[in-house]
């Protein structure tokens, strides 16, 4: 079940930010974070799931996705993984076309070793108490040390304030957490800014890395960007 698959648009966040890409969003999600920018993947009290998404075949999305020269496909969610056992499919003929492919997931469901194939990349983002969730349903200590040790993987958090970064770092710690982005949480270009201001000194003297939402300073909440 996909929400929406979108593009050619850019690679908002992490790694690849700024790179041409093409979204696929599929729907549901495990976890309800209190800030989550997708709500229409998962929440029910808000949204008929059944109107915010559909049944697209494996293979219409490859058709799709081939018709475009980019290079770089996003498959998020929601959280992807839930529904792995449909991207071994989808990843295999575009990896075979020397396109790359991202996965977006909160590091609560391990993939399966079919997906650790080269020319695909985890963009893992557990999350933080800020979240509003429980630390047991939202840290899942098996799957984060399998994504760390499977060197695929980049972590990168949402993050606030001091207090986030001192959380990201016993994280960092304990999975061995090679590749640490923050990114500012936000859905107006104010507020990434500033949090952004406030994190990027710490962040710094930390040696990760620092993302802006960079979709959201472009085109603001606008769905489908």
């Amino acid at each position: 079940m996909i929400a929406e698959h979108f593009g050619p648009t850019l690679q908002g966040e992490g790694p690849s930010i700024g790179q041409p890409a093409l979204f696929i969003r599929l729907s549901r999600c495990n976890l309800s974070c209190t800030w989550c920018d997708t709500p229409y993947t998962w929440d029910t009290a808000r949204f008929d799931l059944r109107q915010q998404s559909e049944r697209v075949l494996v293979t219409n999305l490859v058709s799709w996705a081939l018709d475009h020269p980019v290079t770089l496909i996003v498959v998020t969610g929601g959280e992807p993984l839930l529904q792995q056992r449909h991207l071994a499919a989808l990843a295999e003929p575009l990896l075979q076309a020397g396109r790359r492919m991202e996965i977006e997931t909160n590091g609560t469901v391990a993939p399966d070793p079919a997906l650790l194939m080269d020319g695909l990349r985890f963009n893992v983002s557990p999350k933080l108490a800020n979240s509003g969730l429980p630390a047991n349903l939202r840290i899942k200590a098996a799957v984060l040390e399998t994504l760390s040790a499977a060197g695929q993987a980049v972590f990168k958090f949402v993050a606030r304030d001091m207090a986030d970064l001192d959380e990201i770092a016993e994280l960092a710690e304990r999975f061995a957490m090679k590749q640490v982005w923050v990114m500012p949480e936000g859905v107006t270009t104010e507020r990434v800014l500033g949090h952004a201001q406030l994190l990027a000194e710490a962040v710094i003297s930390r040696g990760w890395s620092l993302s802006l939402r960079l979709h959201v300073l472009l085109w603001g909440d606008e769905r489908g960007r």
